[in-house]
């Protein structure tokens, strides 16, 4: 080898040498993130969520902006490991099992007397149990009311069809106390705390019979386990959006959408556990796409869509979604039972006990919000 060009790869190679270890020594200096982005890591930190919102249309409530003064990370979860006995599903496959469980819930008066709203919801009983936001089913607490004009369908398919009509089986009282007044609100705010429902589907729309046809629809596994969804895991998400189709009726021109992604963070509100999970840059994040499901690489139900950030558009957006875990500990303190309690029993007869003893008052406290505006 001629000793100009063994001199000249000497020379490379030396530079090669240095650089490495430059590289090495920036990598090794820059600061550890509070989430880990390692999907194989055993524990991750869990941020707070109880801070100041700012306002974005009702069908996804507020997500709040950091506080400086607000500590974050404040505790540590760890992995459930192996968490089934068998192994993750296809996300093509997910994704249909998730849409054929999909529901857009559409809410709107011949009177005038409130604006058409639109929401999403999941089912997770065959007998057409859903789960949604209690900032959606608000609405099909009042239609059930006679004092309102307020009619609300269940609405499925590709685009949606209203086929069915649904009752509140479940809202929870705190949450309709603490919000009553954001129904008259074109921009409430909210964190996601208590903002769940379950809904029973009665009849197909337009059947008045006394004794319709016992409802068998697909639906959703749940899980209720802690951290079961852990950041950088993949999950799917799936809604009926409204916010950006445009049109002179949007609603009636509405189609699902799902979107694949990593979780980002976790959050709490009070104690030190999972109660939200956040995603970033889905077509999910945008009005309409409360209650819509997120579904982890087993097919299983984690969380529901619940709040987004604002922005111009959607890749701008942070979307946060309450955990099953979250629902089910909340519901145990609300209630008395957890989610499979309350499927496990007669779900017509607790539907009509909750009619009976709680939905008077908590109309009573809506209607009353709404009577403030009519003045």
């Amino acid at each position: 080898m001629p000793s100009r060009l063994r001199t000249f790869l000497t020379y490379i190679g030396a530079v090669g040498v240095v650089v490495a270890a430059i590289v090495v020594l920036v990598i090794a200096q820059q600061p550890s993130s509070t989430i880990s982005s390692n999907p194989t890591a055993d524990t991750a930190q869990v941020a707070n969520a109880s801070l100041p919102s700012e306002a974005t249309p009702l069908e996804t409530a507020p997500l709040s902006p950091p506080s400086p003064n607000t500590e974050q990370s404040i505790a540590s979860v760890a992995r459930t490991q192996d968490p089934y006995p068998f192994p993750q599903e296809l996300f093509p496959v997910i994704h249909e099992k998730t849409r054929a469980a999909l529901v857009n819930i559409f809410c709107a008066t011949s009177g005038g007397s409130f604006q058409s709203t639109s929401g999403s919801g999941v089912i997770i009983d065959p007998r057409g149990i859903i789960l949604t936001n209690a900032h959606v089913a608000q609405y099909v607490l009042l239609a059930q009311s006679s004092r309102t004009d307020l009619s609300c369908f269940v609405r499925y398919g590709a685009p949606a069809q209203a086929l069915w009509e649904a009752e509140v089986l479940y809202i929870p009282p705190v949450w309709v106390g603490e919000h009553a007044a954001d129904i008259t609100n074109a921009n409430p705010t909210g964190t996601g705390e208590h903002d769940y429902a379950l809904l029973r589907i009665t009849r197909p729309a337009g059947d008045l019979s006394a004794a319709p046809e016992p409802i068998r629809i697909p639906s959703l596994p749940f899980d209720t386990r802690e951290a079961i969804a852990f950041p950088s895991d993949f999950v799917l998400a799936a809604s009926y959006p409204s916010e950006f189709i445009g049109g002179t009726a949007p609603y009636f021109n509405l189609f699902p959408v799902s979107s694949i992604a990593p979780i980002g963070e976790l959050l709490t509100f009070e104690a030190r556990s999972v109660d939200l999970i956040s995603l970033r840059g889905v077509a999910e994040a945008q009005s309409g796409s409360s209650g819509g499901p997120v579904v982890n690489a087993w097919g299983y139900l984690v969380g529901i869509i619940t709040t987004t950030s604002e922005g111009a558009t959607t890749a701008d957006r942070e979307l946060r979604a309450i955990t099953l875990s979250y629902i089910n500990r909340d519901l145990v303190t609300q209630a008395g039972l957890d989610i499979s309690d309350i499927l496990s029993g007669n779900v017509e007869a607790r539907a009509a006990e909750f009619e009976a003893k709680q939905a008077p008052a908590l109309v009573q406290a809506l209607v009353d919000e709404l009577s403030k505006r009519s003045r």
